[in-house]
Protein backbone atom coordinates (compact mmCIF):
# COMPACT_ATOMS: atom_id res chain seq x y z
CA UNK A 1 0.00 0.00 0.00
CA UNK A 2 1.40 3.38 -1.02
CA UNK A 3 1.12 6.10 1.61
CA UNK A 4 0.28 9.55 0.33
CA UNK A 5 2.76 12.26 1.15
CA UNK A 6 1.20 15.32 2.75
CA UNK A 7 2.55 18.76 3.55
CA UNK A 8 2.29 19.72 7.21
CA UNK A 9 3.49 22.70 9.22
CA UNK A 10 4.80 22.44 12.76
CA UNK A 11 5.64 25.06 15.35
CA UNK A 12 8.55 24.48 17.73
CA UNK A 13 9.20 26.41 20.92
CA UNK A 14 11.60 26.25 23.87
CA UNK A 15 12.06 28.39 26.97
CA UNK A 16 14.11 26.09 29.21
CA UNK A 17 17.83 25.29 28.94
CA UNK A 18 19.76 26.03 25.74
CA UNK A 19 16.72 27.11 23.77
CA UNK A 20 18.41 27.36 20.38
CA UNK A 21 20.08 23.99 20.75
CA UNK A 22 16.79 22.47 21.89
CA UNK A 23 15.14 23.57 18.64
CA UNK A 24 18.02 22.18 16.57
CA UNK A 25 17.91 18.88 18.49
CA UNK A 26 14.15 18.57 17.92
CA UNK A 27 14.60 19.32 14.21
CA UNK A 28 17.30 16.64 14.01
CA UNK A 29 14.95 14.15 15.65
CA UNK A 30 12.21 15.05 13.17
CA UNK A 31 14.66 14.80 10.27
CA UNK A 32 15.71 11.32 11.42
CA UNK A 33 12.15 10.02 11.79
CA UNK A 34 10.57 7.55 9.38
CA UNK A 35 7.90 9.20 7.27
CA UNK A 36 9.23 12.75 7.74
CA UNK A 37 11.17 14.92 5.32
CA UNK A 38 11.99 18.49 6.29
CA UNK A 39 11.15 20.71 3.36
CA UNK A 40 11.53 24.31 4.62
CA UNK A 41 12.62 26.00 7.84
CA UNK A 42 11.92 29.41 9.29
CA UNK A 43 14.41 31.48 11.17
CA UNK A 44 14.46 31.22 14.95
CA UNK A 45 12.69 34.04 16.77
CA UNK A 46 12.96 35.20 20.36
CA UNK A 47 9.47 35.82 21.68
CA UNK A 48 7.91 36.99 24.89
CA UNK A 49 5.67 34.43 26.66
CA UNK A 50 1.96 34.71 25.85
CA UNK A 51 -0.70 33.68 28.35
CA UNK A 52 1.81 33.10 31.16
CA UNK A 53 3.99 35.36 33.25
CA UNK A 54 7.35 35.16 34.99
CA UNK A 55 8.86 32.78 32.47
CA UNK A 56 11.93 33.06 30.28
CA UNK A 57 11.46 34.23 26.72
CA UNK A 58 10.82 31.53 24.13
CA UNK A 59 12.78 30.68 21.04
CA UNK A 60 10.29 29.74 18.32
CA UNK A 61 10.49 28.41 14.77
CA UNK A 62 8.28 26.77 12.18
CA UNK A 63 9.01 23.92 9.80
CA UNK A 64 7.31 22.64 6.67
CA UNK A 65 7.50 18.87 6.37
CA UNK A 66 6.46 16.28 3.85
CA UNK A 67 5.05 13.27 5.68
CA UNK A 68 3.45 9.91 5.08
CA UNK A 69 2.26 9.84 8.70
CA UNK A 70 -1.41 10.49 9.36
CA UNK A 71 -2.16 13.42 11.74
CA UNK A 72 -2.47 11.17 14.80
CA UNK A 73 0.83 9.38 14.13
CA UNK A 74 2.45 12.78 13.60
CA UNK A 75 1.07 13.92 16.96
CA UNK A 76 2.44 10.77 18.60
CA UNK A 77 5.87 11.42 17.07
CA UNK A 78 5.83 15.05 18.28
CA UNK A 79 4.87 13.99 21.82
CA UNK A 80 7.57 11.28 21.83
CA UNK A 81 10.22 13.83 20.84
CA UNK A 82 9.00 16.19 23.58
CA UNK A 83 9.19 13.38 26.14
CA UNK A 84 12.67 12.26 24.96
CA UNK A 85 13.89 15.83 25.34
CA UNK A 86 12.64 16.12 28.92
CA UNK A 87 9.26 17.75 28.65
CA UNK A 88 7.15 16.83 31.64
CA UNK A 89 3.47 15.93 31.34
CA UNK A 90 1.05 18.78 32.07
CA UNK A 91 3.76 21.42 31.61
CA UNK A 92 1.66 23.61 29.30
CA UNK A 93 1.87 26.64 31.57
CA UNK A 94 5.42 26.03 32.81
CA UNK A 95 8.84 26.45 31.18
CA UNK A 96 9.71 23.52 28.93
CA UNK A 97 12.68 22.39 26.86
CA UNK A 98 10.56 21.76 23.78
CA UNK A 99 7.01 22.18 22.54
CA UNK A 100 5.98 20.84 19.13
CA UNK A 101 2.55 21.70 17.74
CA UNK A 102 0.91 20.65 14.48
CA UNK A 103 -0.36 23.86 12.91
CA UNK A 104 -1.63 22.64 9.55
CA UNK A 105 -1.86 19.25 7.85
CA UNK A 106 -2.58 19.74 4.17
CA UNK A 107 -6.07 21.17 3.85
CA UNK A 108 -7.34 18.68 6.40
CA UNK A 109 -9.34 19.65 9.48
CA UNK A 110 -9.27 17.47 12.60
CA UNK A 111 -11.40 18.09 15.69
CA UNK A 112 -10.98 15.51 18.45
CA UNK A 113 -10.20 15.70 22.17
CA UNK A 114 -6.53 14.91 21.44
CA UNK A 115 -5.94 16.88 18.28
CA UNK A 116 -7.25 20.05 16.67
CA UNK A 117 -6.04 21.00 13.19
CA UNK A 118 -5.71 23.80 12.28
CA UNK A 119 -4.18 24.57 15.67
CA UNK A 120 -6.73 26.35 17.86
CA UNK A 121 -4.53 29.39 18.56
CA UNK A 122 -2.85 29.61 15.15
CA UNK A 123 -4.64 32.81 14.17
CA UNK A 124 -3.99 34.74 17.40
CA UNK A 125 -0.27 34.28 17.95
CA UNK A 126 2.30 36.40 16.17
CA UNK A 127 5.10 34.09 17.40
CA UNK A 128 3.49 31.29 15.37
CA UNK A 129 2.33 33.26 12.33
CA UNK A 130 5.56 35.18 11.69
CA UNK A 131 7.78 32.07 11.33
CA UNK A 132 5.03 30.23 9.45
CA UNK A 133 4.55 33.06 6.96
CA UNK A 134 8.33 33.30 6.53
CA UNK A 135 8.13 29.77 5.08
CA UNK A 136 5.09 30.46 2.89
CA UNK A 137 3.56 33.93 2.80
CA UNK A 138 0.57 32.69 0.79
CA UNK A 139 -0.79 30.14 3.27
CA UNK A 140 -4.51 30.25 3.93
CA UNK A 141 -6.58 28.96 6.81
CA UNK A 142 -8.29 25.72 5.70
CA UNK A 143 -11.59 26.50 7.45
CA UNK A 144 -12.02 30.23 6.73
CA UNK A 145 -9.97 30.25 3.49
CA UNK A 146 -8.61 33.63 4.61
CA UNK A 147 -4.91 34.35 4.07
CA UNK A 148 -2.98 33.83 7.31
CA UNK A 149 -1.36 37.23 6.72
CA UNK A 150 -4.78 38.80 7.41
CA UNK A 151 -4.79 37.25 10.88
CA UNK A 152 -1.26 38.48 11.58
CA UNK A 153 -2.22 42.02 10.53
CA UNK A 154 -5.10 41.92 13.06
CA UNK A 155 -2.93 40.98 16.06
CA UNK A 156 -2.18 43.78 18.49
CA UNK A 157 1.54 44.66 18.31
CA UNK A 158 2.13 43.73 21.97
CA UNK A 159 3.71 40.36 21.15
CA UNK A 160 7.48 40.77 20.82
CA UNK A 161 8.88 38.60 18.02
CA UNK A 162 12.56 39.20 17.15
CA UNK A 163 14.50 37.20 14.54
CA UNK A 164 17.73 35.96 16.14
CA UNK A 165 19.02 33.08 13.97
CA UNK A 166 18.60 33.04 10.20
CA UNK A 167 16.94 30.04 8.52
CA UNK A 168 20.05 29.43 6.38
CA UNK A 169 22.18 29.05 9.51
CA UNK A 170 19.75 26.50 10.93
CA UNK A 171 19.68 24.51 7.68
CA UNK A 172 23.49 24.47 7.69
CA UNK A 173 23.58 23.09 11.23
CA UNK A 174 21.07 20.38 10.31
CA UNK A 175 23.10 19.33 7.26
CA UNK A 176 26.11 18.70 9.52
CA UNK A 177 24.15 16.14 11.52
Amino acid sequence: MVMLERTAYLSLGSNLGDRGENLIKALRKLKGSVGIKINKLSSIYKTSPVGVSRQPDFFNAAVEIKTTLDPFMLLKLAKNIEYEMGREPDSHFRPRPIDIDILLYGEQEVDTLDLLIPHSRLTTRAFVLIPLLEIDSYLTHPASLRPLKDYLDAIEPTQIVERIIDAGDIAGRLEKS
